[in-house]
């Protein structure tokens, strides 16, 4: 596949992440404040199919998508090298996300407990990425640092980030900045004309 075709694959995952979550929320009557995981819970309805189209394919296309970004920067460096390698684990952790769901009958056991991590990694590896790639290329540094820094606030200060996005709506602020960043890299970094690699 080429570089140019990274951007549109990069937006066609995204697009199967949101198409899922608007679909399955109005099947189950969910709302902004809604877990994002609640429609993939073992025992919702069609809950195989959500963790499908949420998060295993399109974790995966954004796996692929940095495997050959990577692949196209050979030379930019080894913090680049390195952000993108993040990039990679942290979209397989958010296709995880979708093999493990959420057990309602053991929120603290089981495969609640493995949801739970590899959301947490998929948010640690994705913070740490986008620091990463602000520090090493100078094509994505300054929007890069701006969404390090609200996921950063998100996983820190979560009680600062419910006073500013508001209860139920930080895990869709960190999913959008997910959104974002990904977009960005594929958008920046695809065509090598355009590399600006250290």
């Amino acid at each position: 596949m080429s570089g140019r075709r990274l951007l549109p694959l990069v937006a066609g995952a995204h697009a199967c992440t949101l198409l899922a979550l608007l679909l399955f929320a109005a099947m189950t009557g969910g709302s902004m404040r809604t877990p994002l995981a609640l429609p993939g819970m073992a025992g919702m309805p069609l809950a195989w199919l959500f963790n499908l189209l949420a998060w295993v394919v399109p974790g995966g296309m954004v796996a692929f998508a940095a495997l050959r970004l990577r692949a196209g920067l050979p030379a930019a460096g080894l913090a680049a090298g390195i952000a993108l390698r993040l990039l990679m684990l942290a979209a397989l952790a958010f296709a995880a996300q979708g093999l493990l769901p959420l057990d309602p009958g053991a929120l603290d056991a089981g495969t609640s407990r493995w949801h739970a991590a590899v959301w947490m990694l998929w948010n640690l590896a994705f913070v740490a990425g986008a620091l990463l790639s602000a520090l090493a290329l100078r094509g994505v540094r300054w929007p890069s640092l701006a969404l390090f820094a609200i996921v950063a606030i998100c996983l820190l200060a979560p009680r600062l980030a419910v006073d500013v996005f508001g209860a139920g709506i930080v895990e869709r602020v960190v999913l959008a900045c997910w959104w974002a960043w990904t977009l960005l890299l594929a958008w920046r970094l695809s065509d090598r004309r355009r590399q600006a690699a250290k």
